[in-house]
C-alpha cells in the first residue's frame, strides 16, 4: 500500500506543493533576514560616518590636540557603548583613543573593515567583533572610529536560525498536509479501483462507492453508477434476447435430428449418396447443438449470477480424474499427457464447471499439438490462490494474438484440427471467471501456457 501511493498522481503532486511552499516561505523569510541584517550594517555605518565627520570637523578648528581632547571625552565603558576611537600618526603609532595598537597590517582596503578586539569583563576574557572606518586626516594622521557590533551579530544569529526553523517547520507542515491529502485521494481512488476490478471479475451488481461529501468524486461515482446500471438493463435484454432464441432453436434442432434419424432407420434401403448427404448433415446438425449449448454455457457464466450452492472442490484430484480419462486419446495421436500436483488445492466452486474448464484446455492441446509433443497439467497452491496451469509445446499463440484468444469464435493457426467452434478458451476464461478467478495465456518457449487463477 505505501509503495502504491508513492507511486501516485496525488502524491507526487504534494511533494510538488511541498516544495512550493518551501521555496515560497524560504523566500519570503530570507528576503525579511537579509533586509534586517542590511537595515542593521546600515544603521551602524550611518553611527560610524556621523561620528568620524564630526571628529573631522573638530581637526579642522582645533587641530590634532582639539581631536585628542574630543576623544578623551567620548570615550565611555565599553560595556555600555562600545565605541572604539584610535588617533594614530602616518606610521600607525596610537597618539590618543581606546585601542592599545593598530589593528590592522598596514591601511585597510575595505571602506568597512572589521576586526576582534579583546577585553576584561567580570569573571572572563570576552573577545568582540567591531565594524570601523578610517580616515587620512589632512596632517597624515589617522583616525579611526568603530563599534562593537556583537550585539547586532547576536541578533542575525537568531534571527537566521528563526528563519530556518520557520522554512523546517512550513515544509514539514506542508509535507503532512501533502500526505494526508495524497493518502486521502488515494484511498478515495483506491476504492473505485478495487470496485471496478470487482465488476470486471463478474460482481456486475458492484457500484461505485459515493461518500457523500457532494464532491467531484461523488458525481463521477453516481454518473458512472448509472452508466452501470443502463448497461446491466442492456446486457440483461440481450441475454434475455439470447437465451429465448437458443432455446427456440433447440426445439427445431431437435425435430430436424428425430426426422434424419428417422429416415437413416426407415425399412426402405437409401441410396449411398442420399445416405451420406444425411449422415453429413446429422454431424452438421450435432455441430451447431454443441456449439449452441457451449454458447448457453458461456452466457450463464458471463452473466454474473453467483454460483448456486458452490461447494468444495479438490482441483488437483478434479486434474488427475480428466488426464487419466484422456490420456487413451492422447496416446493414440502420439501425444505424452502429464498431471502432477505440487500441494493440495481446494476451491470453493462448481466441479462440473470446473471440469468443463479443464477438459476445454486439455481438448485445445490435443487439437493443436502434433504428434511427439507432450501437454503437461499442473496444480499448485500459493499463498491464497489456487493455479491450474496447463501447458504445451505445440505451435503456441503469438504474442499479439493472445488478447484475442479468448474472444469467442477466435482460432489460431493452420495445424488446427477442423472440429471445433473457437468457443473453448472463451468458455474457460468465462468459467474462470465465475470463479473470481482469471484466466492467462503465456509462452511456454515453445507451445503455449494457460494459467488459470482461482482464489483458494
Amino acid at each position: 500500500m505505501r509503495l502504491a501511493l508513492f507511486n501516485t498522481t496525488a502524491f507526487r503532486l504534494s511533494v510538488g506543493y511541498t516544495l512550493l511552499v518551501t521555496f515560497a516561505v524560504g523566500v519570503t523569510l530570507g528576503s525579511a533576514y537579509l533586509l534586517t541584517e542590511s537595515l542593521i550594517t546600515d544603521e551602524v555605518d550611518l553611527i560610524i560616518d556621523s561620528e568620524l565627520k564630526s571628529l573631522e570637523e573638530r581637526f579642522a578648528r582645533n587641530g590634532v590636540p582639539g581631536v585628542t581632547d574630543e576623544i578623551n571625552l567620548r570615550i565611555d565603558s565599553w560595556g555600555r557603548i562600545g565605541a572604539v576611537y584610535m588617533l594614530a600618526d602616518a606610521n600607525f603609532e596610537p597618539i590618543s583613543g581606546n585601542v592599545a595598537h593598530w589593528p590592522f597590517d598596514g591601511m585597510p582596503t575595505e571602506a568597512w573593515p572589521e576586526f576582534d578586539i579583546a577585553t576584561i569583563e567580570p569573571g572572563r576574557r570576552a573577545v568582540h567583533p567591531v565594524r570601523a572606518a578610517v580616515r587620512t586626516l589632512p596632517d597624515g594622521n589617522l583616525l579611526l572610529v568603530g563599534t562593537d557590533i556583537s550585539q547586532g551579530r547576536r541578533f542575525a544569529e537568531k534571527f537566521r536560525f528563526a528563519t530556518l526553523a520557520g522554512i523546517g517547520l512550513s515544509t514539514l507542515v506542508a509535507a503532512l498536509a501533502g500526505f494526508w491529502f495524497s493518502y486521502r485521494l488515494a484511498r478515495r481512488v483506491g476504492e473505485v479501483t478495487r470496485t471496478c476490478q470487482r465488476i470486471l471479475a463478474g460482481e456486475s451488481g458492484r457500484r461505485l462507492p459515493v461518500a457523500g461529501a457532494n464532491d467531484e468524486f461523488d458525481a463521477l461515482a453516481a454518473s458512472v453508477n448509472r452508466v452501470l446500471d443502463r448497461l446491466e438493463e442492456q446486457a440483461g435484454t440481450l441475454r434475455a434476447t439470447f437465451d429465448s432464441t437458443a432455446h427456440d432453436l433447440r426445439a427445431p434442432l431437435q425435430r430436424l435430428r428425430a426426422r434424419m434419424d428417422a429416415l437413416l432407420l426407415s425399412s426402405q434401403p437409401l441410396e449411398p449418396a442420399v445416405r451420406d448427404s444425411i449422415e453429413a448433415a446429422l454431424r452438421e446438425v450435432d455441430h451447431l447443438q454443441r456449439t449452441l449449448a457451449t454458447l448457453l454455457q458461456i452466457a450463464l457464466a458471463e452473466s454474473g449470477t453467483a454460483l448456486a450452492s458452490p461447494a468444495a472442490v479438490d482441483v488437483g484430484e478434479l486434474a488427475a480424474e480428466l488426464v487419466e480419462l484422456f490420456e487413451p486419446v492422447a496416446g493414440a495421436q502420439g501425444l505424452t499427457l502429464d498431471c502432477r500436483q505440487e500441494s493440495r488445492a481446494v476451491v470453493q466452486g462448481n466441479r462440473q464447471l470446473l471440469a468443463q474448464l479443464l477438459t476445454n484446455l486439455i481438448e485445445n492441446g490435443l487439437k493443436y499439438v502434433p504428434a511427439g509433443g507432450r501437454i503437461e497439467v499442473v496444480v499448485r497452491r500459493i499463498a491464497d490462490r489456487v493455479s491450474l496451469i496447463v501447458s504445451d509445446n505445440g505451435p503456441g499463440i503469438a504474442a499479439a494474438d493472445r488478447a484475442r484468444a479468448g474472444q469467442p469464435f477466435v482460432r489460431f493457426g493452420s495445424g488446427a484440427k477442423p472440429e471445433g467452434s473457437g468457443l473453448g478458451l472463451s468458455l474457460a476464461a468465462a468459467i474462470a471467471r465465475l470463479h473470481r478467478g482469471r484466466l492467462a495465456l503465456e509462452s511456454n518457449e515453445p507451445g503455449l501456457r494457460v494459467v488459470v487463477e482461482l482464489p483458494a
